[in-house]
């Protein structure tokens, strides 16, 4: 690692990783910051008691509540970021999301950019990510200016039996478009086994498309790219008029270096990226950088998500379910006019997974109840409200949060429950998540049209500070009712493409590029 680089970009996930990828070979220096490693390709990487029991790969971290309490946020710190252990659905938001929305409970902004404009971005991010679907099968699909880049992956026998059922009772259910590698036995050349341990697990095979596997390995392939991992970034300090980032502080090992950039990207995660600005307050940014608006660390996001087991007297042989879904419910329902949300399927569950049971019942119980259920997500939209929000208790985060817009998330757990019960599930039992859910955590550093409203311009970049971005899912002024995997995956590559047309005039030299420091 030098010190001096034309482009540092902090994170590895799906925005980091994305961006770097898409400037690889703009003839820029650039150093990607990571403050966890590799993740290792082991057997506990499919081990239910590992990942679930031990936590082998959430981040040994503990953040506080609006109250003071403290909590284990569901956070990964590794090359590829959460996307290593995402369930790899990737979906476009609708193209009504983008405008203003009337929920049950409020009203949902619109964004600075509409469908239109993120049409093609979108098709980039799905070739870049190799992401298997159906065109025309979901009632709510967008326009496509391209088709999938892939088939999606078949229903085993019991799903396909489910998605007839589904049929019969007049919804569509449409396969779940994801960025896994198709079967040699499904017409594909992937790696994929079809295991059990795939939705909220690492892939030992390498078959899922998380941001390491699908972009930084390319990038740091091309020689511009140099990824440093186990460095924390701990400040961006400031030119004195406050109009440019002149340095980052990084800590690796015990032990701090600053390096300087002629652009910085902050893609750290809606969460600790809000945390990086706010930490970094100085004279010329009092509450925090590029914070003028006030709206840095607020709005945030992280969906009304709730597991529903649905139980059928019949074993379920399932091994790879996370292959259906059902959006029929997304802007209506049966007797609710208001948008309600996303269905999909869950990787199987097991005893000792993620699931609507509580630690109370017996593991043996369990096995039997999961032998027999079919698993379902169910995904509603959360409002946007200012006293949601990421502030700092000196190092530690502190993170707001209160659920909204729950009328219309009760109102799709109650219809999913009724469709189950039509198909032949009889019994269901739910579990709402809670703060510790932030997988789809999203919207603490906002882009807009208005300064005074927003932290960002519509690509990304501060309005106050000229050199500084930042892509990843703090962006979102809205969360909508979909995972957001694509859409950051989408505005990264947008945004590389509006950085490659930035001149970089603060660093005088172009270091070599070193590829990975371990």
């Amino acid at each position: 690692m030098d010190s001096q680089y034309d482009i540092v970009v902090i994170g590895s996930g799906i925005g980091g990783g994305t961006l770097v990828h898409a400037l690889k070979d703009s003839g820029a220096s650039i150093l990607l910051v990571e403050r966890g490693d590799h993740l290792p390709a082991e057997a506990a990487n499919w081990s239910v008691a590992a990942v679930f029991g031990e936590g082998r790969y959430r981040a040994r971290e503990v953040w506080s509540d609006r109250d003071g309490r403290p909590f284990t946020p569901g956070v990964h710190y590794c090359v590829g970021g959460n996307s290593k252990l995402f369930g790899a659905a990737m979906f476009r938001l609708r193209a009504a999301d983008f405008a203003a929305l009337e929920h049950a409970d409020g009203l949902s902004p619109a964004w600075p950019v509409d469908y239109a404009t993120m049409a093609p971005w979108y098709d980039k991010a799905e070739a870049l990510y190799r992401v298997g679907g159906a065109a025309g099968r979901d009632p709510t699909e967008p326009p496509r200016g391209a088709p999938y880049p892939l088939a999606p992956l078949e229903h085993e026998e019991r799903i396909a039996e489910l998605a007839g059922r589904l049929t019969a009772q007049g919804l569509s259910p449409f396969p779940i478009p994801s960025t896994i590698d198709r079967p040699v036995a499904e017409g594909g050349g992937g790696k994929c086994q079809r295991c059990a341990t795939c939705d909220g697990f690492p892939c030992m095979v390498g078959a899922k498309g998380d941001a390491e596997t699908r972009a930084v390995l390319p990038a740091l392939r091309s020689g511009s790219v140099t990824l440093v991992t186990r460095a924390r970034a701990l400040r961006l300090d400031t030119t004195p008029d406050g109009r440019r980032i002149d340095g980052v502080l990084l800590e690796r090992d015990g032990e701090r270096r600053l390096v300087r950039a002629g652009l910085v990207v902050v893609a750290a995660g809606a969460v600790n990226s809000a945390a990086l600005l706010l930490r970094s307050a100085n004279a010329r940014h009092p509450q925090g950088l590029g914070n003028r608006s006030g709206q840095l660390g607020r709005n945030y996001m992280a969906h009304n998500n709730t597991a529903l087991m649905a139980f059928s007297p019949r074993r379920n042989p399932t091994r790879f379910q996370k292959t259906l879904a059902v959006n029929d419910f997304y802007f209506r329902g049966p007797g609710f006019d208001r948008p309600m949300g996303n269905l999909q399927l869950l990787g199987k569950l097991q005893a000792g997974m993620l699931t609507a049971a509580t630690p109370l019942i017996p593991s043996a119980i369990m096995r039997a109840a999961t032998a027999r259920s079919v698993d379902w997500w169910v995904m509603s939209e959360d409002l946007p409200d200012p006293d949601n929000r990421v502030t700092l208790d000196g190092e530690r985060i502190r993170l707001a949060w209160t659920p909204n817009n729950l009328t219309g998330h009760r109102a799709l757990v109650r219809a999913t429950a009724r469709m189950m019960r039509r198909a032949g599930y009889p019994l269901t039992l739910t579990k709402r998540m809670g703060l510790a859910t932030t997988s789809h955590q999203c919207g603490t550093v906002r882009f807009g049209d208005d300064p005074a409203r927003s932290v960002l311009d519509p690509f990304c970049r501060s309005w106050e500070i000229d050199n500084l971005f930042v892509v990843d899912s703090g962006f979102f002024p809205s969360s909508a009712a979909v995972n957001p995997a694509l859409t950051i995956a989408a505005q990264a590559l947008r945004a590389a493409s509006h950085i490659t047309a930035t001149p970089i005039t603060a660093t005088p030299s172009r270091p070599r590029a070193q590829g990975a420091v371990s």
